[in-house]
């Protein structure tokens, strides 16, 4: 035990002989260890929000949405194009298919709401009362959508919908154009995350920017047919009963079978392929697959930072090999033997980069802080200058990388110290004795 404190003291007194070359050779390895550990917890924390989004959607839910198809014959000939889900699959999914608990029904369209001088490009959606909880939704003020609404011009505003219109008053109460109609506002929801897009026809949504009317009442008000002028008198548009049926079923074992019926029941119904079945179960299965697969390549590319990091290191170490050949022909000649010499100079290897190591993952466990202060601060700077996602992302330091982390740091300076340690220790000590 002794003789080792003794080595590791003397390695030490050695590499603060030249400290800029051994905080050069130390900083290659403390930038690998940092970039394995924060490049893992920014992958762990986008996997894991993405694994959110589809929890969200429901273990037991299966997703059906209406979906443009590229081409079909009997919208060749037409500007205004129909496709996708009727009100009859709704009505043939709650009567053929054994096993559902709720069938609920959904219809949307982009439409501009105005109150005087002041507008809004929101979401409409009309929806059944179930759809609050369904999309874990809250109130903020006001009430949801109730039965007695269907059929009345009622809406209620997302956050951001109410600000844009309203700006800071209380909008409860108050009437609004949506498209050439004026509507009551009776709810406000709260602030929401948006989601991403994470598979199937599961498309981005920013839930702050909707409206929300009963489906009867957008049936009744607003129709299936939705058109835009797209020149002088010309216009186009498309004709959708039902934009998504949110199929929700008793046994969670049974969702991929139920899922399969539903898609041959549409396929009997539906000449193009204009819909699109997604299971949330299986979209989880693949991101932790696809998380798996992340956190391998960014292992790797940090691997390889490591890699350049103990090249660094093997050249330091071979050049200090040089500079103290006559050190080394001294040690030899009072009786060192070669294993003292691979000793001694695989212990300052060691320890260069285990300093590299344990100061990488200082700095890595201070991923979290350090990424919302950096992003605080471009906030401020440029509030739109990052994407959507950086806003809602949260680094999720993983235990595993901080272990790997620094086995492969101790690692890389065990493999390329090595071969500068034998080289020291085959030296020739009459030879070594006589280097200028």
């Amino acid at each position: 035990m002794n003789t080792l404190l003794r080595t590791i003291s003397t390695g030490v007194k050695s590499l603060l002989l030249q400290k800029m070359r051994a905080g050069l050779a130390a900083l290659g390895i403390f930038i690998g260890t940092t970039t394995v550990i924060w490049l893992v917890a920014m992958g762990e924390g986008v996997s894991h929000r993405a694994q959110e989004q589809i929890l969200e959607l429901g273990a037991k839910n299966i997703i059906v949405r209406s979906v443009e198809p590229n081409s079909s014959e009997d919208n060749a000939n037409s500007r205004v194009k129909k496709f996708g889900l009727l009100r009859k699959d709704h009505e043939r999914i709650v009567a053929t298919i054994p096993g559902i608990s709720d069938a609920i029904p959904m219809r949307e369209t982009r439409m501009e709401l105005r109150v005087e001088n002041r507008s809004a490009d929101a979401k409409l959606v009309g929806c059944s009362e179930e759809h609050l909880q369904m999309n874990q939704l809250e109130i903020a003020r006001g009430r949801w959508l109730t039965p007695r609404d269907r059929g009345k011009k009622v809406v209620v505003l997302a956050d951001q919908t109410a600000t844009r219109l309203f700006r800071y008053q209380n909008p409860l109460g108050k009437s609004i154009w949506v498209g050439s109609e004026f509507y009551i506002v009776i709810g406000q929801t709260k602030p929401r995350t948006a989601s991403a897009a994470i598979g199937g026809s599961l498309d981005a949504r920013d839930y702050n920017l909707d409206a929300y009317i009963p489906l009867q009442t957008f049936r009744d008000r607003i129709g299936d047919r939705v058109l835009t002028r797209s020149s002088g008198q010309q216009f186009t548009g498309e004709i959708v009963e039902l934009s998504q049926i949110t199929v929700s079923v008793d046994d969670v074992d049974n969702v991929d079978e139920t899922a399969a019926i539903i898609e041959s029941l549409l396929k009997k119904f539906h000449k193009t392929e204009d819909y699109a079945v997604v299971v949330p179960k299986e979209l989880l299965a693949q991101a932790a697959r696809t998380r798996a697969m992340f956190n391998i390549l960014l292992v790797i590319i940090a691997g390889i930072s490591l890699l350049v990091g103990g090249i660094g290191i093997m050249n330091i170490m071979l050049a200090t090999v040089t500079e103290r050949t006559r050190e080394i022909g001294i040690r030899r000649a009072i009786g060192a033997k070669r294993r003292d010499i691979i000793q001694q100079f695989l212990t300052e290897t060691l320890v260069l980069t285990g300093t590299g190591g344990l100061l990488g993952v200082l700095c890595g466990l201070m991923c979290g802080p350090l990424f919302r202060a950096i992003r605080a601060a471009v906030t401020a700077i440029s509030p739109d200058a990052l994407p959507p996602i950086i806003y809602t992302l949260e680094p999720r330091i993983a235990p595993w990388s901080i272990g790997l982390s620094l086995f492969i740091s101790l690692g890389t300076g065990l493999i390329f110290g090595l071969y500068p340690a034998r080289r020291a220790a085959m030296m020739n000590p009459i030879e070594a004795l006589r280097h200028e």
